[in-house]
């Protein structure tokens, strides 16, 4: 049996919605370490924000910041290394910690455009460097970025 239709001209009030999204969400995105692919974490960078309601002025912040990090962590990641970008979305704002493998013990540079570029479009951001245990040889080199939804 289906379900009683409403009388016409009456309303009703729509189905809950099962896609809502938590307060607190993670999507981790990983992809070739190559230039070619910048352009699919700008459009996830600007899905996410979109859905986490930043104005369009820091959706193209957010997207040109996370453009910026991953180019510098391409130029140091070892060949065929994969990019892993973490995107964390809460009630606060947007974080990502982005990661490549390298063959140097060096992080991204801070005296360099880009990073002023990165300072400028984000409210924070840091770089690190480790010992990557999977491979025993390389580098675990990091960008972490956040950046605050504008209050009204």
């Amino acid at each position: 049996m289906s379900a009683p239709q409403p009388a016409r001209g009456e309303r009703t009030a729509p189905p809950p919605r099962s896609d809502s999204v938590p307060a607190e969400s993670v999507v981790e995105v990983r992809v070739a370490a190559d230039a070619s692919q910048l352009s699919v974490l700008r459009a996830v960078t600007g899905d996410l924000a979109m859905r986490a309601d930043f104005d369009v002025d820091s959706i193209a912040d957010l997207r040109l910041a996370v453009d910026e990090a991953c180019s510098s962590l391409i130029r140091l990641a070892s060949d065929g290394r994969q990019l892993v970008c973490r995107f964390q979305t809460d009630e606060l704002g947007l974080s990502l910690s982005a990661s490549v493998v390298s063959d140097r013990a060096q992080g991204a540079r801070e005296d360099t455009f880009s990073w002023r570029v990165l300072s400028a479009l984000t409210d924070s951001v840091s770089t690190s460097v480790e010992s990557d245990a999977d491979s025993g040889t390389g580098h675990l080199v990091r960008i972490d970025l956040t950046k605050g939804r504008a209050h009204e």
